[in-house]
């Protein structure tokens, strides 16, 4: 079990992370598409600046800032001061706190073989592009 007020790298003492609550700045925070598009980023390439985390986004540098702040409140992106740099680092360990509590209730090997099959059925086919498949053997109603 992870400890009640960890630190995961370059997070100051006032943004440790509690797993003890029930987690309504996370979802808060991973509600918005803006925000999983910058975590993705961070998964991507970690240790990015506010202007690098700027780039290709169709953001403002202002809009950009404030999605981070929510990230850093919901302790879902740390920081790191490297001179006069602000560096952000993803920090996963919320993420799967929820999936620890709320997804393992639902039996991942069971979810796994849905979301693969469903994958199967939606794959694109040569001859008819992105269309789904219905198994062999099934009358169409």
């Amino acid at each position: 079990m992870i400890p009640y007020g960890f630190l995961y790298r370059g997070m100051t003492r006032n943004q440790t992370v509690s797993l003890d609550d029930d987690g309504d700045l996370v979802f808060r925070a991973l509600a918005d598409k803006s925000r999983r598009e910058l975590l993705d980023r961070l998964y991507e390439r970690a240790g990015q600046s506010l202007s690098e985390l700027c780039e290709g986004l169709e953001m403002t540098r202002p809009a950009v800032a404030k999605h981070l702040r929510i990230l850093e409140q919901a302790s879902l992106v740390s920081f790191e001061r490297k001179g006069r740099e602000k560096l952000h680092y993803l920090n996963p360990v919320p993420i799967n706190g929820i999936a620890e509590r709320w997804i393992g209730k639902f039996e991942r090997p069971h979810l796994r073989v849905l979301s693969d099959l469903k994958d199967l059925l939606e794959a694109p086919t040569p001859d008819r592009g992105h269309q789904v498949r219905r198994p062999k053997g099934r009358a169409d109603d």
